[in-house]
């Protein structure tokens, strides 16, 4: 796979104390651009540089300086940096051109001191490493998220249901309802021209029957008042009882909810807060050490190189004493001639401080990690608290406001219930035998009228509740997309971390194969990483976890294949092993989206025809190439790629 990055711009890169760099402005083009030179030519510093201005806080300031400053310029677009030494750290400050420069420093800036190359070498754990751009918490909580989502989703598609299921029966009783009203409607016609003629015929009841009429009408009037008070105190209890049921349920859901000890947020913040200050000192620390490690190598180099060089100018006769005296160096720091061995002890003792204090970062990183852990969880259950009492004290008065509305209905059905016996008492006084048909009548057709008022109410009631049903209805398609499509995002999620393993894994196996093929290395036939589960001891639980395991095939003499160990390669071997790994880390993270910039330099372990084609392979997946060669190395590259020689 090859990445396509349209990159037409020429770079300018200017630096003011940087490493070993005073000051410098460098113009490079898209592609490949080799840095030719000794070493101790400010080569790395201007890789570093570069780093500076990309975003990489692994930056040397000038021993002698005390602010340094880079500015990358691309086309229109500028990128600027600032350092400033403050107390034992390197404050910075500007816009770089990456936001998170994380991922580029493990996988693009490919010194000789970047992890992910050294990781092969230092048989180190090669999935933290591949992994360890990836904010395990950060894809978990978002995950609790949509699952609560997709949970509540559940749930509303869950009631839906329920109320498909109450539509039927509802709407049978719709058609029931219309029919009895249209029944009572022609009876209630049959029964008024019936008293139409018999008013006709009994003239002299007209009054009295008019008294009656009206106390008739009353009387209907409060039936129906009092069927309505019965009804609505049917519904308001049935509230009460539903909500009363919510409040219990929301009860259980506090008392399950972890206890927050009191003021155990703010130590967590400041206990973050002072670990974060210490791995800025540690990290700082680090930037020191690396950058004196790297100043004294080269430095160290460059002395040797000076003293082989002064031998092609000495007589035969002081040959040998050069060659005795070689082993010694002058120090570049007091001047005097110090023992090469005494240096390079120094330069391990810094080495091993350079590498504690890594260890440390990461110790800090991890213990961070876990506190802020800690505190989503922690703020996590007091927002859920803080959410449960306030949903339970909107029940208590929303309760308090049902109770009272139960007992005013309660009262009203108790007096309409009087109101209706004395008016039916009054009834009983007005009618007599003489008027008895048409009084029937009349009271026939009051009832008559009360009775479709009231089947007229519960078609209403009934319209409603199906019109209430169809419309929450009408959602249901959209619901059930929104819970496949956060279905889909969970499992996206859930298996994003194995979907970057086994890219990474992948991408290293496919790229191995094709590069040991193209560099030819003798008796070698496959490095390949293979991806294993493993039971493993976390304190005093055991745990299954993914482990990337590391295979080198050889063939024997005979021409067996076997397999061998990593302790086993070359020098050459294991750097073009972490040189791919490094490619894999930066293939499956898609670094080359935010950054065209890959720099490499400290090939010197790799003969020179073999650096030329890993840096031809390497120059398909970057826009901008830039590598630190000696000039033998550079000599065996193609002539088309962009030289710069003067730092």
């Amino acid at each position: 796979m090859e990445i396509e990055q349209v990159t037409d711009h020429d770079a300018t890169l200017r630096a003011e104390n940087i490493g070993g760099i005073e000051e410098t402005t460098v113009s490079f083009t898209p592609g490949v651009t080799v840095l030719v030179g000794r070493n101790a030519t400010n080569r790395t510093s201007f890789l570093q540089a570069v780093m500076a201005a990309l975003g990489s806080e692994n930056v040397a300031v000038k021993g002698d300086a005390d602010e340094a400053a880079v500015e990358l310029s691309i086309g229109d677009e500028t990128y600027t940096r600032q350092f400033r030494r403050r107390g034992d750290g390197i404050a910075s400050s500007g816009e770089p051109y990456l936001d998170d420069p994380d991922p580029a420093d493990l996988f693009a800036f490919l010194l000789e001191s970047n992890e992910a190359r050294r990781a092969v070498a230092a048989n180190a754990d090669l999935r933290e490493v591949i992994m360890r751009p990836v904010d395990v918490d950060d894809i978990r909580a978002e995950i609790d998220g949509l699952v609560e989502r997709r949970d509540a989703l559940v749930s509303e598609l869950d009631e839906l249901d329920s109320l498909k299921r109450k539509l039927p029966p509802l709407e049978e009783k719709r058609r029931d309802l219309r029919s009895q009203i249209e029944d009572k409607k022609a009876e209630l016609r049959a029964k008024q021209d019936e008293l139409a003629a018999a008013d006709a015929t009994v003239d002299e009841s007209r009054d009295e029957a008019s008294e009656l009429d009206e106390k008739l009408d009353e009387l209907g009037s409060k039936r129906s008042a009092l069927d309505d008070a019965r009804y609505e105190l049917e519904t308001e209890q049935e509230s009460l009882e539903a909500i009363t049921r919510d409040q219990r349920e929301l009860e259980r859901e506090l008392a399950d909810l972890p206890d927050v000890p009191d003021g155990r947020i703010d130590e967590i913040e400041s206990e973050i807060r002072q670990l974060r200050d210490e791995k800025q000192r540690v990290t700082s620390r680090v930037n020191e050490l690396q950058g004196v490690i790297g100043f004294n190598e080269e430095m160290l180099d460059d002395a040797e190189s000076a003293a082989f060089d002064d031998l092609g100018d000495a007589d035969d006769d002081d040959v040998t004493g050069q060659l005795l005296a070689a082993d010694d160096v002058t120090c570049w720091t007091c001047g005097s001639s110090v023992e090469r061995e005494q240096i390079e002890a120094t330069l391990d003792q810094l080495r091993d401080r350079s590498q504690t204090a890594v260890g440390r970062a990461k110790d800090l990183e991890d213990e961070i990690a876990e506190l802020e852990a800690e505190k989503r969880d922690y703020e996590q259950s007091r927002r859920e608290r803080d959410r449960l009492e306030e949903r339970l004290s909107a029940i208590e008065r929303e309760q308090g406001e049902i109770e009272a509305r139960i007992e005013d209905l309660r009262e009203r059905r108790e007096t309409l219930i009087d109101e209706i016996e004395a008016i039916q008492a009054e009834v009983e006084e007005l009618e007599d035998d003489d008027a008895s048909a048409v009084l029937d009548l009349h009271k026939a057709v009051n009832e008559l009228e009360y009775e479709l008022g009231k089947l007229e109410n519960d078609l209403e009631r009934v319209d409603s509740n199906v019109t209430e049903i169809e419309d929450r209805l009408a959602d249901q398609d959209e619901i059930e997309r929104e819970r496949e499509a956060v279905s889909d995002e969970i499992e996206l999620l859930r298996t994003k971390i194995e979907r970057i393993e086994e890219s990474a894994v992948e991408q290293f196996n496919d790229h191995m194969d094709t590069v040991l093929a193209l560099l030819d290395y003798d008796n070698l036939d496959r490095i390949w990483i293979e991806r294993v589960q493993r039971d493993v001891r976390e304190g005093r639980r055991t745990v299954t976890k993914t482990v990337f395991e590391l295979h080198v095939i050889r063939t024997s003499a005979s021409g067996a294949a076997y397999e061998d160990t990593v302790d086993h390669l070359s020098e050459s071997e294991r750097e073009v092993t972490g040189l791919v790994f490094a490619l894999a880390g930066y293939l499956a993270h898609e670094v080359y989206e935010a950054l065209p910039f890959v720099v490499l330099d400290s090939l010197e372990a790799i003969d020179s025809e073999r650096i030329a084609t890993l840096v031809e392979y390497l120059d398909d997946y970057t826009g901008y190439l830039l590598v630190a060669l000696l000039p033998e190395d550079a000599a065996a590259l193609s002539d088309e790629y962009e030289r710069i020689t003067d730092i």
